[in-house]
């Protein structure tokens, strides 16, 4: 059984390389994923690699403020 708070939370990671460039013709906007965490195992915030379509390579995507 579930105890009273959710321990999966909605958490949204961006583009670091992305967000130090700022939005130009060469990089049109920020890339962003959306994904769950656990908060009990992992209460710093989440850092993983993903595919950044303006970016067009693997970049390191960080967890944002909601």
């Amino acid at each position: 059984m579930a105890k009273g708070k959710d321990v999966r939370v909605i958490v949204l990671l961006e583009c670091t390389s992305c967000v130090q460039n700022d939005a130009t013709k060469e990089f049109p906007g920020v890339s962003r994923y959306i994904t769950q965490k656990n908060q009990h195992n992992t209460p710093s915030r989440l850092e993983l690699k993903k595919y950044c379509c303006y970016c067009k390579k693997y970049t390191i995507y960080r967890e944002v403020k909601k």
